[in-house]
């Protein structure tokens, strides 16, 4: 692993993908977990698509005391989707983020069927034409599945991420949230082109209190949905309090998440994101989110 800047140190990477994963992965959580040791972050979070991360992070976590890891539940159909009994057990065995649908979500499918990106999307097995879409919503109305979901997570206190819905899906899944209690509302990869926000629906979004996702994927050569100096200028506006660093790496092609966060941080830092406010992004609202 390249040596990377001291900014990593008490980091945690709210966004990663490793193996085990139907998808090709750069590296297994073990490799994952020893190089976010060896840069000193505090934590990281390990998402998969597949369904649930809680279990491989508490053994991880067993193994490895000096570092946090930790997982949650995917809302996809491979758990049953919008299942409330999967959530209150993902809950009850240590889950600290529970995504909604990303891979069965309409606006998912509807990207990945216009823009063919086998680096990203590309499955050992062809399991997307069986999945099922699905939506939160029952007509115009939030499903009472949903509402229950939303509900154990303010009981529990635990993080809810919008996943791949829509922003305007996601928009009314955060009035519904808030409605119910939820005080921790993370707005994933608001510059990936597979479920965009404009910067007034990321301006609308901070007021409401959530925290936006920072995707170093958007930048990247599979996407190219935003340039570096653009998303520092995106920080600018939105403040750096409201937002999280993310790379969302772990594709087989890529560099390893960590080089891709250390990558991340120093770019932004060269076209004018202080230090401090990358500490903001990448330790102390992680941190809140996670643990706060």
């Amino acid at each position: 692993m390249v040596k990377v800047s001291n900014l990593l140190k008490g980091a945690i990477e709210l966004h990663a993908h490793s193996a085990p994963s139907i998808f090709p992965r750069k590296q297994t959580d073990w490799e994952l977990v020893e190089d976010a040791k060896k840069a000193e972050m505090y934590g990281i979070v390990i998402k998969a698509h597949e369904g649930v991360s809680y279990d491989r992070a508490a053994l991880l976590q067993e193994k490895n005391p000096e570092i946090k890891v930790f997982g949650g539940l995917v809302c996809n159909d491979f758990v049953g989707g919008l299942n409330v009994n999967a959530v209150d057990l993902a809950l009850k065995m240590g889950a600290r983020i529970i995504w909604m649908p990303t891979l069965s979500s309409s606006r998912h499918k509807k990207y990945f069927k216009e823009n063919k990106k086998e680096n990203i999307l590309n499955p050992k097995k062809r399991m997307n034409n069986s999945e099922n879409t699905i939506s939160i919503f029952d007509g115009k109305k939030i499903k009472d599945s949903v509402k229950h979901i939303l509900d154990l997570i303010a009981k529990n206190n635990r993080v809810l991420a919008t996943g791949h819905l829509s922003s305007e899906d996601s928009y009314q899944l955060v009035l519904e949230a808030k409605k119910i209690g939820v005080q921790k509302i993370l707005i994933q990869h608001v510059d990936l082109g597979i479920s965009p926000y404009s910067l007034e629906e990321q301006k609308q979004l901070v007021k409401e209190g959530c925290y936006l996702e920072k995707c170093y994927l958007a930048c990247s050569d599979d996407f190219k949905d935003i340039k570096i100096q653009d998303m520092a200028e995106s920080i600018h506006t939105l403040g750096s309090s409201n937002c999280v660093l993310v790379t969302d790496y772990g594709q087989e092609h890529h560099i390893p998440v960590v080089e891709a966060m250390n990558s991340f941080v120093n770019k932004l830092t060269e076209v004018g994101i202080s230090n401090q406010d990358i500490n903001k992004m990448i330790v102390r609202n992680p941190k809140y989110l996670l643990e706060g």
